[in-house]
C-alpha cells in the first residue's frame, strides 16, 4: 500500500465516520499528518514512508493507541513499539483492521472522554 493509497484510505474512513468530521492535513516532522478539524475529537495519524519500501502509520506515542490495536489485531497487522503500524509491500494486509485502527485513532479523544462519564 503506497502513501497515496493510505491517504485515500484515511480520508475515506473519515468520510464514513460522521463523528470525525473533516480532517486537517498538514506536515509534521516532514510527514503527512491528518487530524480532525474539530478539536477534542481524535488523535493525529501520520504517514511515514521508509527507505526500505515500508510505510508506517504513526500515532502519538503517549496514547495507548498502538497497544489497543495490538490487543485487537495481534496477527493482522505489523507494529513498531508504541508508535506505528508498519505496512510492508506485498505483505497480506487486513484492510478492515487497518480501517478500524484509523477510525479508533481519529476518534481517540471522543472515546476517552466517553469512558470517563
Amino acid at each position: 500500500m503506497s502513501p497515496d493509497d493510505l491517504k485515500a484510505l484515511i480520508l475515506d474512513v473519515a468520510a464514513r465516520t460522521p463523528e470525525i468530521g473533516t480532517l486537517e492535513e498538514s506536515l509534521k516532522w516532514g510527514e503527512q499528518s491528518f487530524t480532525p478539524a474539530k478539536r477534542n475529537v481524535g488523535s493525529s495519524v501520520r504517514i511515514a514512508p521508509r527507505g526500505n519500501g515500508d510505510v508506517a502509520l504513526m500515532f502519538i506515542c503517549h496514547t495507548n493507541l498502538v497497544e489497543e490495536f495490538r490487543g485487537l489485531y495481534p496477527d493482522g497487522l505489523g507494529f513498531e513499539g508504541n508508535r506505528a503500524i508498519v505496512i510492508s509491500p506485498g505483505a497480506d494486509l487486513d484492510q478492515a483492521a487497518l480501517e478500524h485502527c484509523i477510525a479508533l485513532a481519529l476518534t481517540y479523544k471522543l472515546r476517552k472522554r466517553n469512558k470517563s462519564h
